[in-house]
């Protein structure tokens, strides 16, 4: 099993291209950033279990293609990767195009996890309804394969339509970069067994040991399953191991150096435990 950790890229935190060097010279084997284009001053969706308050840092973030395009250039090993793009929120040519960019700049080094996001009112303000935000997600993601893999593109849907475009770069990763789909609702399985490469939810998601035992019951190709959120335990990464998880991956806070690397150094003791097992 692979170890990540997870970072928010703030303007007053630890830099992108900073925390991946660090990453990759402790062993890390790939980085992901979030993404929030903003967050609505209204603060209607509740986040997490709605007893918090939002954290400061999902509105203080970079770009996440500048992040990423930053944390590349850092680096020559380590992964990088969205964890995850609100692909809901962006236009699917444009996004085809940082993707494809990203990816031929770092070597094949880019993983597109994506997903719709959990605030309504932060899509709404794209103009996305949340009532059919899952089928925009499947329609654009769709869109932007057909963009990576034909010379000249088409795509017809619901949602997104384009005749005969040319667009380069094409991805370095053949076909294109590992889709790892987010999220842990009822539906999520389907999506990921229709057009992704991978499922990516979080510890915390329910039932998760017992839906990845069915991604695997119903999957009729290699599958791979990614978990972010996962806390800093042994005993907790021995249970991914067991179920067959590729990487777990760690959430690391935003801030400077000192604070990022006590919790660094808590998920390494993690893993240096399982591993001398």
């Amino acid at each position: 099993m692979e170890f990540g950790v997870g970072y928010f890229p703030t303007h007053d935190g630890l830099g992108p291209g900073t925390i991946a060097r660090h990453a990759e010279e402790r062993g890390q084997d790939a980085l992901f950033f979030a993404e929030h284009t903003h967050i609505p001053a209204s603060r209607q969706s509740p986040w997490g279990d709605g007893s918090r308050q939002l954290p400061r840092k999902y509105w203080h973030t970079y770009d996440l293609f500048v992040a990423l395009t930053a944390a590349a250039a850092a680096t020559t090993r380590l992964r990088v990767g969205s964890g995850v793009c609100l692909v809901v929120e962006r236009d699917p040519i444009i996004t085809a195009k940082e993707v494809a960019s990203v990816d031929q700049l770092s070597g094949g080094r880019f993983e597109f996890g994506v997903g719709a996001g959990w605030n309504r009112e932060e899509m709404a303000n794209h103009g996305t309804d949340p009532k059919t935000r899952m089928a925009l997600l499947t329609e654009r993601v769709q869109a932007m394969q057909a963009i990576w893999t034909q010379d000249e593109a088409s795509f017809q849907g619901r949602f997104v339509s384009f005749d005969r475009i040319w667009s380069w770069p094409k991805p370095a990763q053949q076909p294109y970069p590992p889709v790892l789909i987010g999220g842990g609702g009822p539906t999520v399985l389907d999506r990921v067994l229709a057009w992704a490469d991978g499922w990516f939810p979080q510890w915390h998601d329910q039932n998760l040991f017992e839906r990845i035992a069915e991604l695997r019951a119903r999957a009729d190709r290699p599958i791979e399953v990614q978990v972010l959120s996962v806390p800093p335990d042994p005993k907790a990464l021995e249970q991914l191991e067991n179920a067959g998880v590729r990487r777990a991956s760690y959430w690391l806070p935003s801030g400077p150096w000192s604070v990022v690397e006590a919790a660094l150094e808590k998920w390494e003791a993690a893993i240096a435990d399982l591993i001398g097992r």
